[in-house]
């Protein structure tokens, strides 16, 4: 297994970035928000980073793949209570376009990333 630290991890970086822009957008928001679709959106946000971490922490290039489907399953979580919260109201155009940057950025990172384990091999 690498041993770079998962915070060293440009693709962690980008989901960590996503994360706190997200948690900065929700914090905002009335408490009925935050409490309903705000907890959704900042839990999915909050899980990309995770799973990156956790499957570098798992030791082996298999476990690290598995936990690196499921941080884009939680990226795409994420994309679908950003359209929720769009269309509710509760972000601007401007906001969207800027979490949109982030993550065209960030998505096709952690496929690189997942195809880069990928291609190691365990001995």
């Amino acid at each position: 297994m690498a041993s770079k630290y998962f915070q060293e991890l440009r693709v962690y970086q980008l989901a960590e970035k996503l994360a706190d822009e997200i948690w900065q957008i929700v914090n905002d928001w009335d408490i009925f928000a935050k409490n309903t679709i705000g907890t959704q959106i900042v839990r999915s946000a909050d899980s990309i980073g995770a799973n990156i971490a956790e499957g570098v922490g798992r030791g082996s290039f298999q476990d690290n793949k598995i936990f690196i489907r499921i941080a884009r399953g939680s990226l795409n979580e994420t994309q679908h209570w950003l359209r929720r919260a769009y269309t509710r109201k509760l972000l601007t155009v401007e906001q969207i376009d800027t979490l949109r940057l982030m993550i065209n950025d960030l998505a096709p990172q952690l496929n690189s990333y997942l195809k880069s384990i990928g291609n190691n091999v365990e001995k």
